[in-house]
């Protein structure tokens, strides 16, 4: 059964919510970005003027061009995922006592990817400016075919379950926001949640900022500071999540987020529209920014991505070595945790309390979030609708943060508690 941790009225509310005005507001994003000059109150003024049937008007139709790209894009990717060699990764042990298994090769089909793209690109075969062109009509796809695979992935959830971390609530809605299974996969090798999360909506961040940058150049001659310095950041920051897949596979997205809306739709559709949303404004909004402070923006994003590495790598060798590691060059301070699983047998977790995680309990939500910043930041601040994603990042994160403190209460109890006292902070240290 899918966990809620806010009140019903506020879970219905914020479900339905998210159910009806994603999806416009992706399309709306894309129109004020590229036909409205990033203006919101543009955008504001001919909606009002023209109500519903405004919207109807903008809203791309799919084309085949649209739909061939989204197929032979994510066909490439499904084929690296089954194809590329990669070592044996295990995942952690599920809720019912399931351990899944992987094949870490997402680093390999990362580089494979970019060179594939850029390479068709040079020798003159696929033009990237293309994606961008087209790109009203690629999310208006994605918007109903990602619709249709999540009904897919519910139907799956109830008649064909992959393995016993699955179930109903009992309540449509919640099943199909939340999802039906943990780990739902095509035959043995293929993992839905991988594909969707890793080598769709993470690998299309990396080639949508690419497309961007390559866009600007073709429309001017020329990249401006503002969108290298924007590119580099973001690809740094896919770079190193690829680097980390393994990692990945041990977050709160993978290990207890089940394959409903909210990740699977969210990762196809909102991640390539959303997260890439300060290069497709910088396209047509070039700034130059002077070398110092050019500098200075790479640096400082340069600085919070390694943070936001360290923190996972820090965590991630604790775990590894079942606390036997050094930790800031001392061996780490740690809570012994012991909780039941759902089959009634006794597991005993280590809770890392120094290094960054005994800075706050989710410290490394603050580097990501100011990584955000400092790659949205070269657009200066001539309109506000750059920094959406980095509002709405901080707004996921926080709530993500609550949830997952929420979920570690309910598992650990008193030690948990006893957590929480030593590490007394959720996210930003002495503040909150």
């Amino acid at each position: 059964m899918a966990e809620t941790v806010h009140s019903p009225m506020v879970t219905y509310a914020s479900m339905l919510s998210l159910l009806a005005l994603c999806p416009p507001f992706v399309i709306l994003l894309w129109y004020t970005m590229v036909h409205q000059d990033g203006s919101v109150v543009q955008t504001s003024g001919f909606l009002w003027e023209n109500g519903v049937q405004g919207l109807i008007d903008i809203w791309p139709r799919p084309t085949a061009i649209a739909w061939k790209i989204i197929f032979c894009y994510g066909a490439f990717e499904a084929a690296l995922q089954l194809l590329l060699p990669g070592p044996r990764v295990e995942g952690p042990v599920s809720p019912t006592g399931n351990r899944p298994v992987y094949k870490d090769n997402g680093l390999a089909a990362y580089f494979v990817t970019l060179a594939t793209y850029l390479g068709l690109w040079w020798f003159g075969i696929f033009n990237p400016a293309i994606v961008y062109d087209h790109l009203g009509e690629i999310f208006s796809a994605l918007i109903f075919g990602s619709f249709i695979f999540c009904v897919l992935l519910y139907v799956k959830g109830h008649v064909a379950p992959s393995s016993s971390d699955s179930g109903s609530c009992g309540n449509l809605i919640i099943d199909f926001y939340w999802g039906m299974e943990l780990y739902p996969r095509i035959s043995k090798n293929f993992d839905i949640k991988v594909f969707t999360n890793c080598r769709f909506g993470m690998m299309s961040w990396a080639v949508l900022a690419v497309t961007y940058c390559i866009k600007q150049y073709e429309i001017n001659g020329r990249v401006s500071e503002s969108m290298l310095l924007n590119t580099i950041l973001m690809l740094v920051y896919v770079t190193k999540f690829f680097w980390w897949e393994a990692g990945y596979w041990n977050s709160m997205d993978i290990a207890h987020d089940r394959a409903g809306f909210y990740i699977c739709w969210g990762c196809l559709v909102w991640v390539p529209s959303i997260y890439t949303s300060p290069g497709m404004y910088l396209v047509n909004h070039p700034v130059e920014l002077g070398t110092q402070l050019a500098i200075y923006i790479l640096v400082a994003g340069i600085l919070c991505i390694y943070i936001n590495y360290d923190c996972d790598r820090q965590r991630q060798e604790f775990r590894r070595t079942n606390g036997k590691c050094s930790v800031w060059g001392k061996a780490p301070s740690k809570i012994v945790a012991t909780y039941k699983t759902t089959a009634g047998e006794t597991k005993t977790s280590l809770l890392l309390t120094s290094g960054w995680w005994g800075l706050a309990r989710h410290f490394h939500y603050v580097p990501e979030i100011l990584s955000s910043f400092f790659w949205t930041v070269p657009a200066l601040f001539s309109n506000f609708l750059p920094y959406f994603y980095v509002i709405f990042l901080t707004i996921l994160l926080f709530d993500r943060a609550k949830r997952d403190d929420d979920r570690c209460r309910s598992k650990y109890g008193k030690y948990w508690k006893l957590y929480c006292e030593k590490v007394r902070y959720r996210i930003v240290p002495g503040i909150y």
